[in-house]
């Protein structure tokens, strides 16, 4: 048993250095040191011969810590089916498609109705404040208002594409956001 010890006692330093070195904690590389200490004592008797202290027990020392890490691996695993709806978002894509589809269809109402859309709609306006704006009655402004909200609903719904050459899309100026509260009813 004397062997046994003087050989592990001769290691137990760079053992610790080791460990510290590896997992950064002393604490922790203190419980490392001590399970592979302890594992070796388990596993060696007085009458096994062990010609290469330093080797045994770093590679037991290296041994505990991958089994340790592997356990706590384990531990931490999250079914990935559980968290897949909190982690995914949205293809970005589909916001500017909808954005592209919102503006042909605006280009493809009359003046008077897009002009109260995209007042109301875009820029926030009242009724009150549009009427004065276009210097029309207010009920006019919501009768457009309830015409180009209904048309667009109509347009956005599937009717057949434009051509692309039909509408400079790229000189509207209207931020995808914006494309829900265009059609929505209720903006006073």
């Amino acid at each position: 048993m004397d062997d046994l010890m003087d050989g592990m006692e001769a290691h137990i330093k760079g053992l610790r250095r080791y460990a510290l070195a590896l997992v950064g904690d002393p604490a922790d590389a203190d419980d490392l040191v001590q399970e592979s200490l302890r594992r070796v004592l388990s596993y060696v008797s007085d009458r096994d011969s062990v010609e290469n202290w330093k080797a045994y027990l770093y590679t037991t020392l290296h041994n505990v810590r991958a089994v340790h890490y592997a356990r706590r691996a384990a531990q931490n695993q999250v079914p990935i089916d559980d968290y897949a709806e909190e982690i995914s978002c949205p293809a970005p894509q589909h916001a500017h498609l909808d954005y592209l589809d919102l503006s042909r269809a605006l280009m493809r109402l009359p003046t008077d109705q897009r002009e109260v859309v995209l007042l109301v709609g875009l820029e926030g306006l009242s009724y009150r404040e549009v009427a004065d704006l276009l210097d029309i009655p207010v009920g006019t402004v919501m009768s457009r208002l309830s015409r180009a909200r209904a048309a667009l609903r109509r347009l956005m719904g599937g009717l057949p594409e434009i051509a692309e050459a039909e509408v400079d899309v790229e000189n509207i100026d209207l931020a995808p956001a914006t494309a829900a509260t265009a059609i929505e009813p209720g903006r006073a």
